[in-house]
C-alpha cells in the first residue's frame, strides 16, 4: 500500500469512527452518522491506487471497495508530572489563534492602496508619451 492509500484509508477511518461516536452520542449528531459512513465508504473508493487500476481497467468499476484492517488508535499521550510544564503548554498558542482575518485583510489593503497612491504620484514626475 503506498503513502497515499494509506492517507485515505486513515482518512476513512477516521470518519467510520466519528459516525460511531455520533450515533452512539444521539440528538443532532446522530442524524449526521449516516453521512458520515457514506464519506467513509466514498474516500475508500478515491484512494490513488484503485483510481489509476480503474484507469488501466484492471479494478472492478461496480463501486465495491474493501476496507483495509483497522488501526488502533493511538495511546493518548502521558500526563506531565510538572507544573510548570502543564503552564507552559497552556500558555502554548493554539492552532488558528493568529490574528484576526479581517483585520489582516484590511492591512493588506490599506498598505495596497498606500502603494498604488505613491506609484501614482511617481508616475507623474515622468510621463511617457
Amino acid at each position: 500500500m503506498t503513502k497515499g492509500d494509506l492517507l485515505f484509508e486513515r482518512g476513512a477511518s477516521f470518519l467510520e469512527e466519528l459516525s460511531h461516536r455520533a450515533a452512539a452520542e444521539g440528538g443532532f449528531a446522530a442524524k449526521l452518522a449516516e453521512p458520515l459512513a457514506e464519506d467513509a465508504v466514498f474516500l475508500r473508493k478515491l484512494k490513488p491506487t484503485l483510481v489509476m487500476a480503474r484507469l488501466r481497467g484492471e479494478a472492478p468499476t461496480n463501486g465495491h471497495v474493501e476496507a483495509a484492517p483497522a488501526e488502533p488508535p493511538p495511546a493518548p499521550a502521558p500526563k506531565p508530572k510538572n507544573e510548570e510544564k502543564e503552564k507552559k503548554e497552556k500558555k502554548e498558542k493554539k492552532p488558528g489563534s493568529g490574528p484576526n482575518a479581517i483585520v489582516v485583510a484590511a492591512a493588506a489593503f490599506a498598505v495596497g492602496v498606500f502603494i498604488a497612491k505613491v506609484v501614482d504620484w511617481r508616475g507623474h514626475a515622468h510621463p511617457r508619451f
